[in-house]
């Protein structure tokens, strides 16, 4: 668990990099599969995902989840948004036994890598209709 916010948020969100094409389609792979509709997402371009961000002491540019008035980072964050999802993809919640050093080693690769091996996008992904109420 990272610091808190300076101001609480009372929904649970998921932030992302708006212009990575991997950040964009794990948010579409996370709509489909959630359970409860309960996440609401916005990218840390967004002026909520600056607020954010200026309030955290780490510098981070992939996921920060904010969920019951805690900020989630790296590995945590998506583990933790794994116990949004429907069964099999819950039980990969499971992988926060693993040391935590071992998990953010293969985030941090990944984050670092994400636009070489996925690309990147000019602008951040704009909603559908239906959803455009669970982005902040």
């Amino acid at each position: 668990m990272s610091p808190q916010p300076s101001e609480l948020i009372d929904k649970d969100i998921l932030f992302f990099d708006g212009v990575c094409n991997l950040c964009n389609s794990a948010i579409q792979f996370i709509i489909r599969h959630e359970r409860d509709d309960k996440l609401y997402f916005a990218p840390l371009q967004s002026p909520l995902g600056k607020k954010v961000l200026h309030d955290l002491s780490e510098n981070v540019d992939s996921l920060v989840l904010v969920e019951n008035g805690s900020i989630y980072l790296r590995s945590n964050a998506a583990l933790r948004v794994a116990r949004h999802l429907r069964s099999p993809y819950r039980w990969l919640y499971y992988l926060v036994t693993l040391p935590r050093f071992i998990r953010d080693w293969a985030y941090d690769l990944i984050a670092r890598n994400r636009y070489s091996f996925f690309g990147k996008r000019s602008s951040c992904m704009v909603p559908t209709p239906s959803l455009k109420a669970r982005f902040l």
